[in-house]
């Protein structure tokens, strides 16, 4: 589990293109790490286009937004290009970040227990440092990008 005051990790894996995401290539810019369920669900879309909304606005105060989910990169292709998300994707099918960054768990829907991704997001200073998480409790998907200014 990544706390706050923890260094992220390096490699942080591959996105929709197929390509590599490392800390090191993003050195200099904070990082907006947000893991979000699945996408082309209503929560996970509301997110990723607010965050699309306030794109300029996130970029203007040094944040680069990466979005994680246990997706592939086909669906998270379609999930881009759908909603015409101007950043990278983070297809982590094999669960490696989300278990590392401790956001990969049991949850309930309708009294039915399965194993899924909590909705958090990891605010990530110039020098790869997670200065700020946001959690699942606190999570306003209609609201992310002004959750993150503050």
């Amino acid at each position: 589990m990544i706390n706050v005051g923890d260094k992220a990790p390096e490699l942080l894996g591959v996105n929709e293109k197929g390509e590599e995401i490392r800390l090191s290539n993003y050195r200099g810019k904070k990082i907006v790490l947000y893991f979000y369920p699945k996408d082309n669900t209503s929560g996970c879309t509301a997110q990723a286009c607010n965050l699309r909304d306030n794109y300029s606005e996130l970029r203007n105060a040094g944040y680069e937004v990466i979005g994680v989910s246990i997706d592939d990169e086909k669906s998270h292709q379609k999930f881009i290009a759908k909603n015409n998300l101007p950043f990278t994707l983070i297809a982590d099918t094999d669960k490696k970040l989300v278990e590392q960054f401790g956001v990969w768990g049991e949850k309930k829907l309708y009294g039915r227990a399965y194993m899924g991704t909590f909705r958090t997001t990891f605010l990530i200073n110039e020098e790869g440092v997670v200065e700020r998480i946001i959690t699942p409790k606190e999570v306003k998907t209609k609201e992310h990008a002004a959750q993150i200014m503050q």
